[in-house]
């Protein structure tokens, strides 16, 4: 990632692709290096600029933002999708999550909000607006029909639906479900932060996953 990070804004509207370009301007690190109105635009631009950060609306026409994060995914694996969005059910969310997408804000994120998870996701983290985050610890923590444990996310749960995570693996994938930081993790099971590092490097590989986002989707009941 070069010293500026490079951005692509995509959303149907001009009226919020000028004034995201404007206010995004007007940051030392930031530099926007094209726009695009519909998610078919979107993806071929990221293809042909590999800006760091894609800023992606989802209900947009052609391609929604969805399908163009997945797009982006598969052919601009080094761009990473943040979506800004005025919507944030459950549907939309898991959507987004499973497509690809490092993080998920919605569009009343002020200026400083919007800088950090930018930089937070060119950086290779996963970030989501306080919304979003009430969406996803709801979803986890209500549980589902078909599994009578009363805590189908603790770790006795997930020995069941992820037989190949040891233990302590299991514990830290339960600490990263309710929102947990690393260091938070390492509070609560009295190790240190690179310990959590190493379990949470290992339950990704054995996940399949390459970032708490898709990890979370994973731990929602997504494929």
């Amino acid at each position: 990632m070069s010293a500026r990070i490079r951005i692509v804004l995509a959303d149907d509207q001009a009226i919020v692709r000028e004034g995201l370009e404007t206010v995004l301007g007007l940051v030392e690190d930031f530099e926007v290096v094209g726009t695009a109105a519909d998610g078919a635009e979107a993806v071929a631009l990221i293809v042909a600029t590999h800006p760091d950060v894609a800023l992606m609306d989802l209900r947009m026409p052609v391609l929604d933002g969805a399908a163009a994060t997945r797009r982006v995914t598969a052919e601009a694996p080094g761009t990473a999708v943040l979506v800004l969005t005025t919507f944030a059910d459950d549907a939309d969310i898991v959507a987004a999550l499973r497509a690809g997408a490092r993080g998920y804000l919605t569009k009343d994120a002020g200026r400083e909000e919007l800088s950090a998870a930018i930089r937070a996701v060119a950086a290779g983290q996963s970030t989501f607006s306080a919304p979003v985050r009430d969406v996803l610890l709801g979803r986890i923590s209500a549980p589902p029909p078909a599994i009578a444990d009363p805590d189908p996310v603790g770790p006795d749960a997930l020995a069941e639906r992820f037989p190949d995570l040891t233990t302590r693996e299991r514990e830290v994938y339960a600490l990263v479900l309710q929102g947990r930081s690393n260091a938070e993790i390492a509070e609560t099971l009295f190790v240190g932060v690179a310990t959590v590092k190493t379990h949470i490097n290992a339950l990704f590989a054995k996940l399949g996953v390459r970032d708490r986002a898709q990890a979370i989707a994973r731990g929602l009941g997504q494929p």
